[in-house]
Formats: structure tokens, sequence, C-alpha cells
């Protein structure tokens, strides 16, 4: 989503139903709404420059969209490299459901504490 690659969540919320189920590998889980959406990415991002999102594959069955990409964000000192699977089902254009596959593991260990 490009408003996420710009960092703009107030445009990117925009972009998500009310009952948005937003999930992630553990120790992050699950949240509920944009609200809760930004409640775990915001902070998260807080250190990250620049984001960029490079599309590898695409597929979409009806209203559900599988992504893989690879998630890029810049940092004062260099780039954090992410590779990431999407799932998102999108209802009347909105964002419903959005769940990412990740090791966790790889993103925690490079990122600032």
């Amino acid at each position: 989503m490009k408003e996420m690659e710009a960092l703009n969540y107030d445009r990117a919320v925009q972009k998500l139903a009310a009952d948005l189920e937003y999930v992630n590998p553990p120790p992050i889980g699950a949240v509920h709404g944009p609200n809760g959406m930004r409640a775990v990415l915001e902070p998260f991002f807080a250190p990250t420059l620049e984001n960029e999102f490079v599309i590898l594959r695409e597929a979409t069955a009806g209203e559900t969209v599988f992504l893989e990409r690879l998630d890029r964000h810049r940092l004062a000192d260099r780039w954090v490299e992410l590779p990431v699977t999407g799932v998102f089902e999108v209802r009347a254009g909105l964002i419903a459901y959005w769940r990412d596959y990740f090791d966790a593991a790889t993103i925690l260990s490079q990122w600032p504490s």
C-alpha cells in the first residue's frame, strides 16, 4: 500500500474496513480495526525513514489477494529487508482481512531496540 510506503497512517487507515482483522506471526499476533493496525505499525516503524514494498508475485481469487513481497525499510544507518507473504480480503474496496507471514526473528534481529 503506497500510503504505508510513505508512512502516511492517516491515509492508510482510510483503506481499511472498520472490522479489519490484522494478523502477524508471534509475538505480534492479531489486532482488529484500523486503529488496532495503526497501534501495531506506527510505533514499530518509528525508526523507519522510508519504506519500499516490492511485489514479487501476485494472485487473486475473487476478493482474496495473495502477495509475495520484499518489505524494505530504511533506518538511519542501513536498509532492512524482510521477505513476506500476505493474504488480503477486500470488501467494497476496503481491506477487511490482512494476514502477513514472515519470520519474526528475521526482522526483530535487525531492528533497533
